[in-house]
């Protein structure tokens, strides 16, 4: 895959990002110019021109040619308003504005990434203390934020840092426009509105946030941060010798040791290492729908990366097959941290395609290809037992050469709908209806659901079915659980 082409602001020492890493910024170190500013009325300008209008109506009181008098007064004091209005919004450009742009150059789909902004303010009119300044930052329209409208006082040679975040809905290249600001003139009468011109672009990846996570997580169970976790899930294969400490199992005591320090000491076990891992991605039809604001082989990517990312730093081989009608991407199993990058790189612009995909074909070919058992991984989406009869098919090929295992998205609407209660007795009778038939249909689908997982183990294959924004940290935990077990 080739990177995307860097923007002004990127640094010319930006280095490319991995997974696992510290996030980079995309700083401009370029000033950019503004483009011309124009005046906005405020309500306060329009209530001194209201104002005006009562003049005349005042003066036809007056006898004599009282309603001239009061039209030439009007003319006059709108004449005047009009010139303060002048002299405050040319008052209101001596402020000097410069505000920077920073963020990571790639985003996570599906995460709230935030978006920094340093505005600083060199110098403003003689006498002027603060004023009131009002910032949008023209993001990409796809995207969704927690913030559209940045409010605040400014003062003299001052500088102040703002913070918003942006969730991006699908992966990409997306670029920022600029940035639109109003400024409140000194008399509150008019508002200056210009723009800066800062373009930023970014790639959307998938959930690189997750990956840094997970690596933290991993990084403290392999350094033995969480004991307890280690003390239950443990190994077969000899790590290290280790001081007893209660609680401990007794039957990993090394007497041997033990006798020759004069305390008690104990074997500590890991799962065993070079173990094969195959990943098959759907991206067919059933990946396609939208699923707690993402589609389904978004989550489904990034938890394949996530799984990668376990496998390879506990030592295993990973390969990753992302197929539809047929086998799309094939990515041999190797080991080594530094094989996730080659990972990313090939799956991080692959999309859901509208076609059925072919699980007999798929499985036929990994069992062509690949002969030692493995554990292989299967995320896709189960309908009922009919319509997933073919997937059902092709699990139970795999078994009992390989260990299978099928990872299915549930989606948490489809939950609430089942669960939610009845209606109030004050709703009409219709929603009433309404509101039982689709737990109805709820209730059904998850049954049929529940049938097709229940065929699945009595082929024995594992099954995982998990709701879509949690998919990936319980499949970690899966896998982790199942390295500890031995079930290879």
């Amino acid at each position: 895959m080739t990177s995307a082409p860097e923007s002004d602001f990127v640094s010319p020492f930006h280095q490319e990002a991995r997974p696992g890493t510290p996030p980079l910024t995309v700083l401009n170190p370029k000033v950019p110019q503004p483009t011309v500013s124009h005046l906005l009325p405020t309500l306060r300008l329009y209530g001194l021109f209201g104002a005006g209008v009562l003049i005349p109506l005042m003066m036809a009181w007056v006898p004599g040619d009282g309603i001239g008098i009061g039209w030439a007064v009007m003319v006059l004091y709108d004449l005047v308003v009009l010139i303060m209005t002048l002299l405050d919004y040319q008052r209101s450009q001596q402020w000097h504005i410069q505000v920077i742009r920073q963020c990571d150059p790639r985003l996570s789909i599906g995460r709230d990434n935030p978006v920094h902004l340093m505005v600083t303010v060199a110098q403003g009119p003689d006498q002027a203390t603060t004023t009131q300044l009002r910032i949008r930052d023209s993001y990409p329209s796809d995207f969704r934020t927690d913030q559209d409208i940045h409010s605040f006082q400014i003062a003299p040679h001052t500088e102040t840092g703002l913070t918003y975040h942006v969730f991006p809905p699908r992966r990409g290249v997306f670029q920022w426009q600029g940035l639109m600001l109003r400024l409140l003139s000194p008399q509150g009468l008019v508002w200056r509105a210009w723009q800066i011109p800062i373009e930023t672009q970014v790639d959307v990846y998938p959930d690189l946030m997750g990956l840094r996570l997970l690596s933290i997580r991993l990084s403290l169970e392999a350094a033995g941060g969480i004991r307890r976790r280690q003390r239950v899930l443990g190994g077969t294969e000899f790590a290290e010798l280790q001081e007893y400490n209660r609680g401990d199992d007794l039957r990993l005591i090394d007497w041997k040791a033990t006798a020759r320090r004069g305390h008690p000491l104990v074997r500590v076990c890991e799962p065993e290492r070079d173990q094969p891992l195959l990943i098959l991605l759907d991206r067919g039809r059933l990946m396609t729908s939208q699923v707690a604001g993402l589609k389904r082989f978004d989550w489904a990517l990034n938890a394949t990366l996530s799984l990668a990312m376990a496998g390879l730093r506990r030592g295993d081989r990973v390969g990753v097959c992302v197929f539809d009608h047929d086998m799309h991407t094939w990515i041999p199993p190797q080991s080594g941290n530094s094989y996730l990058s080659r990972i990313l790189d090939q799956v991080y612009s692959l999309e859901p395609v509208m076609t059925e995909s072919d699980y007999l074909a798929v499985v036929s070919r990994v069992l062509s290809q690949y002969t030692r058992r493995a554990l292989v991984v299967l995320l896709t989406d189960i309908v009922d037992p009919i319509a997933s009869s073919e997937l059902l098919a092709a699990m139970a090929r795999l078994s009992p050469r390989f260990l299978p295992f099928c990872v299915t998205l549930r989606d948490p609407l489809i939950d609430a709908q089942a669960h939610q209660p009845l209606a109030l007795n004050h709703d009409s009778q219709e929603e009433q209806v309404q509101q039982r038939f689709e737990q109805a249909v709820a209730l059904d689908l998850i049954h049929q659901r529940s049938i097709a997982f229940a065929q699945l183990r009595q082929k024995g294959v594992l099954v995982l079915d998990a709701p879509a924004p949690n998919i990936s940290e319980q499949l970690v935990d899966q896998y982790l659980l199942l390295k500890a077990r031995n079930r290879l």
